[in-house]
C-alpha cells in the first residue's frame, strides 16, 4: 500500500485532536476507518507513530518528528491548490517581528523592480523559526541563535540592542542603559518568537521578576501598561515605534544575529535569488 495525502491529513488531526475519537468526528470518518488509516500510514513508514499503550493518546519520538514533516508537506500541497494563487507562485518570506527592520523597505522595492514575475509575500507568523518547519513560509528572517535542523542559514548582519521603557519611566530620560539598570525592573519576555530572557543578564544582577507574552503586540501593550520594560533589537522601532515608548541603547548587551533560514532543498525556485539580494542589501 501506498501512503498519501489522505493518510497525512488522518494523522495531523489525531494529532492536533489527541484521540482518534475527536479527531474521526472532525474528519467525518468512523473511528475504525481512522484507526485502520492510521494503521496503513504505520506500516508504510515502517515505525509506530503514536503510543496507543497511554490512557491518553500521545506521539512517538518518530512520530513528534514526521508531525512537522507532515504539515510542511500538506501546507506545500494546500498553497499549490489555493484557487486564489492559480497563476502565481508567491515567495514566501516569514518573519516573527519587525522583518529585517530598516532593510525592509529596499528589499521589497527592489525585489519588485528585480523580479516581477514573483510577488514577494512577507508574512508574520509568531513562531521562533517564523514558520518555516511547518511550510507556512519558504524563507524565514531569523533572529537570535539558528537552530534550525534541515534548513540553509545565511548571516547576514547584527543588531544592537534596546531597552524598550515606557515614556513616563525614570529611565526614559536616559542617553544608554546597562543590563545592571535594567535589573530592577520586570522584563517583559515573548516566550514564544523573542530573543530576550533573564539568562542575558551576568550572574548576581538577574532581573527578579519577568512579564511573559507569546508575540510582540502584547509585548508593546505591557510595556505601554508600565508593567514591565523591554530589552529588543535595533528593528523593533521601525515596525513598532509608539508615542508612548522610548528605546534607550544597552552598549553592555550582547547583539542579536540575524540570519535568512530556507528549506533544503528550497520549496520555490527564487529563494536563492533572495537570499543574494538579502546580502547584498545587508553587507
Amino acid at each position: 500500500m501506498t501512503a498519501d495525502l489522505r493518510h497525512l491529513r488522518a494523522f495531523l488531526a489525531i494529532a492536533a485532536s489527541g484521540t482518534i475519537t475527536r479527531a474521526a468526528a472532525e474528519l467525518h470518518v468512523t473511528q475504525p476507518a481512522l484507526s485502520r488509516t492510521l494503521r496503513q500510514l504505520e506500516e508504510h513508514l515502517g515505525f509506530r507513530l503514536v503510543d496507543r499503550s497511554t490512557h491518553h493518546l500521545e506521539l512517538t519520538a518518530a512520530g513528534q518528528a514526521f508531525r512537522i514533516r507532515a504539515a510542511a508537506a500538506v501546507a506545500a500541497v494546500d498553497d499549490v491548490l489555493d484557487p486564489a494563487r492559480a497563476g502565481t507562485w508567491p515567495l514566501r518570506l516569514g518573519h516573527a517581528w519587525s522583518a529585517l527592520g530598516v532593510h525592509t523597505t529596499t528589499l521589497l522595492r527592489r525585489w519588485k523592480q528585480e523580479h516581477p514575475q514573483t510577488p514577494l509575500h512577507l508574512l508574520r507568523v509568531d513562531e521562533r523559526d517564523a514558520g518555516l518547519a511547518r511550510g507556512v513560509v519558504d524563507a524565514a528572517i531569523v533572529r537570535g541563535i539558528a537552530e534550525l535542523p534541515g534548513a540553509e542559514v545565511l548571516p547576514l548582519f547584527t543588531e544592537s540592542r534596546l531597552a524598550a521603557v515606557p515614556v513616563d519611566s525614570p529611565l526614559a530620560g536616559r542617553p544608554s542603559l546597562t543590563l545592571a539598570e535594567l535589573s530592577g525592573e520586570p522584563i517583559a519576555v515573548n516566550t514564544i518568537a523573542g530573543i530576550t530572557g533573564l539568562d542575558l543578564w551576568p550572574s548576581g544582577i538577574t532581573p527578579a521578576a519577568k512579564v511573559e507574552v507569546t508575540n510582540t503586540d502584547d509585548w508593546l501593550a505591557t510595556i505601554i501598561a508600565g508593567r514591565a520594560v523591554g530589552l529588543t533589537s535595533t528593528a523593533t522601532p521601525v515596525m513598532y515605534s509608539h508615542p508612548a515608548v522610548v528605546y534607550i541603547p544597552v552598549p553592555d548587551a550582547p547583539s542579536v544575529p540575524v540570519h535568512l533560514a530556507w528549506h533544503n532543498p528550497p520549496s520555490h525556485p527564487a529563494v536563492l535569488a533572495l537570499a543574494t539580494l538579502a546580502q547584498s542589501i545587508t553587507a
